[in-house]
């Protein structure tokens, strides 16, 4: 199944692209069990995801927690601070 995956901030940075099309492979089936693989799949995503638990997401436009399943497009983000 072809996901899009967004990066914003220094995750995009990190990456090296704001968003890219991939193909997890079968077992990958939640946002935690998407950013392990994509820290395990080359240096860029080691770097990236080196700390899963900074991680902020969203599924289809809605924010969501690490176990929740996966739709048709994610973005991966880091914690947002303001004042």
């Amino acid at each position: 199944m072809a996901l899009t995956v967004s990066y914003f901030a220094w995750v995009r940075e990190r990456m090296g692209v704001s968003e890219e099309v991939v193909e997890p492979p079968a077992g990958v089936a939640t946002m935690a069990d998407l950013v392990g693989w994509l820290a395990a799949r080359d240096a860029r995503g080691a770097l990236a995801f080196a700390e899963p638990a900074r991680i902020r997401g969203a599924i289809d436009g809605v924010m969501a927690p690490p176990d929740a399943v996966l739709g048709r497009e994610v973005a991966l983000f880091p914690p947002v601070t303001g004042g």
